[in-house]
């Protein structure tokens, strides 16, 4: 994915649309979308087959058109299945350097200030500090500090999303 994002986005379609030439932060974002996406499309897919028939099949009878059945009945039944696609999804590309370290990753540096610029990553960093920096190896609490962070994000990214997640199914059982 990494090879591919810097290929296609960072060396046809960033000069293609008059971006700035070179890896940059948006490159990186749809790199990351594209890594992501059959992950959340097959999620949402199960979601979705899991809502019973009877459901549907009681709102088309009301009257109610196929997008309405769709958006009124359908998604709230399946949100609970597609929020849990969308958090391991989140997971995964917060963890993902290969994409990131091809496309818009750069170990040190100022601070982006536009979607057009490189940036600074917390497992890219990390990463560069495990393969020999030298100034790294002095100070190893840095490197311990940032994957600690990491996986704190990515730990309270899933409280978030089973506390969400627990609230819909209450909320969708009546209680």
């Amino acid at each position: 994915f990494g090879l591919f994002g810097l290929a296609f986005f960072v060396l046809y379609l960033g000069p293609l649309l008059g971006m700035p030439r070179g890896p940059n932060i948006l490159a990186g974002s749809m790199t990351l979308a594209l890594l992501v996406l059959p992950v959340m499309i097959r999620a949402s897919e199960e979601a979705i087959r899991t809502v019973p028939g009877s459901y549907k099949e009681a709102a088309l009878s009301l009257g109610a058109g196929k997008l309405r059945c769709f958006v009124s009945v359908t998604l709230p039944v399946a949100l609970p299945g597609i929020l849990t696609g969308l958090i391991l999804s989140m997971s995964r590309a917060s963890g993902e350097t290969a994409p990131i370290l091809f496309t818009a990753a750069v170990a040190m540096g100022p601070i982006a200030k536009s979607l057009f610029q490189q940036t600074r990553t917390l497992s890219y960093s990390s990463y560069d500090m495990a393969v020999g920096d030298k100034m790294a190896a002095l100070a190893p609490h840095n490197q311990f500090g940032m994957v600690m962070t990491l996986v704190g994000i990515v730990l309270v990214l899933n409280i978030m999303a089973i506390i969400l997640r627990g609230r819909l199914s209450k909320r969708l059982r009546g209680n």
